[in-house]
């Protein structure tokens, strides 16, 4: 229930803050066009168009959030939450369209210039109009660092830099007015380029999302305090979490505990770490596996120990884990986490199977190469 109202406050959040940004929006947007129509402005015309195309973002933002809420249904049974990721990409989209227009609007100024008619009154307003853009973008930032929402976050952002292009536009028209010297074109393609640059952003942010990246080190590290504080577990590792929108993760994790933990109290614990895991997170795990701990032999968990020091003291090796040792088969296994720097990854494996050998020969050793996908 906390999780639906969770949800469901970060939904009203989302579309509040995009509704707000409408209409400050469409406000500054039709007062920039008006004055800069007026003035013979092309800086101050594209920056209008660019306060259009937010527009748009908000719009795209509130549709967006509005379908990632939805529930499951038979066709998307782990919900709708990676609509959002499709809508930053049309939200970069737009930003692209915004921007290549105003770069060749800029050009084609170059070419053929016009001085703008600025006068004290315009250059008040364009004065008004960035003071309003800093208050909305540092509102749409803190509300989607409120909500997690990577959409609202790129909007804020996105406002504050039109803050910055407005104050460029601004000082091109005070030294216009002093000088008697037009940099209005110039300014208005350095507008372009971070229009440009802001759509280019968001789409490799977006991508990124889409093809999975390492997850933030804050849900790693609270899912292993969740599954640490029971007694019974030695050990939380191999944690893989798949994202399906902002905040909604399903995952598996491997525990360690005593191997002579019977299926009955496994079975319980099991099913506890999975409640307590996503009452605590938030995350939903769809498998805990198992690795067993050779606690009842100190010979066995000296040769561990042992191990351990032989095989971490390889360059690029982060950790080792799931160690068991089967004296009945004379079998050794266990896991290794390697850094990706390690070039040849098989053949490091080949070298520690190689000097664990060395060191017991008459055990067959069995070394599983895990990435290092979590912190």
């Amino acid at each position: 229930m906390a999780e639906v109202n969770k949800a469901a406050t970060r939904e009203k959040t989302i579309v509040r803050t995009g509704i707000i940004g409408i209409v400050a929006n469409v406000l500054l947007a039709s007062f920039k066009a008006l004055v800069g129509v007026a003035v013979h402005s092309t800086a101050m015309v594209l920056d209008a168009v660019n306060n259009f195309s937010d527009v748009l973002s908000s719009l795209v933002t509130i549709i967006g959030t509005k379908i990632a809420s939805r529930k499951p249904d038979k066709k998307h049974p782990l919900g709708h939450g990676r609509v959002e990721y499709l809508a930053q990409m049309i939200i970069a989209a737009l930003i692209l369209y915004a921007g290549i227009t105003a770069l060749w609007e800029s050009i084609k100024k170059i070419i053929n210039p016009v001085d703008p008619e600025h006068s004290a009154i315009s250059l008040i307003l364009i004065s008004v109009a960035i003071v309003v853009k800093i208050v909305l973008g540092l509102y749409v930032r803190k509300q989607g660092k409120k909500a997690k929402s990577d959409l609202l976050i790129s909007s804020g952002t996105d406002a504050l830099f039109d803050a910055i292009l407005s104050t460029a536009v601004l000082i091109s028209a005070i030294i216009l007015l002093i000088f008697k010297f037009n940099i209005e074109a110039y300014v208005s393609v350095i507008i372009a380029v971070f229009i440009l640059k802001a759509g280019i952003e968001i789409i490799i942010e977006a991508v990124d999302d889409m093809l999975g990246h390492r997850v933030e080190v804050e849900y790693t590290k609270k899912l292993k305090e969740s599954v640490l504080s029971f007694d019974e577990v030695y050990g939380a590792y191999d944690i893989v979490l798949h994202n399906y929108g902002p905040d909604r993760y399903l995952g598996s994790v491997h525990v360690e505990v005593d191997d002579r933990m019977t299926a009955d109290k496994i079975d319980s614990l099991t099913r506890n770490i999975t409640q307590k895991v996503f009452e605590d997170t938030g995350i939903f795990l769809t498998a805990v596996g198992i690795y067993s701990n050779n606690s009842s032999n100190e010979h066995l968990m000296k040769m561990r120990k042992d191990i351990t020091r032989l095989v971490v003291d390889h360059k690029h090796v982060l950790q080792l884990h799931g160690f068991y040792v089967d004296e009945e088969k004379k079998r050794i296994t266990f896991d290794v986490v390697v850094d990706f720097d390690e070039e040849d990854r098989e053949g490091l494996i080949k070298h520690i199977i190689s000097d664990v050998k060395n060191a017991l020969p008459e055990y067959e050793v069995a070394v599983a190469l895990d990435s290092d996908i979590s912190d």
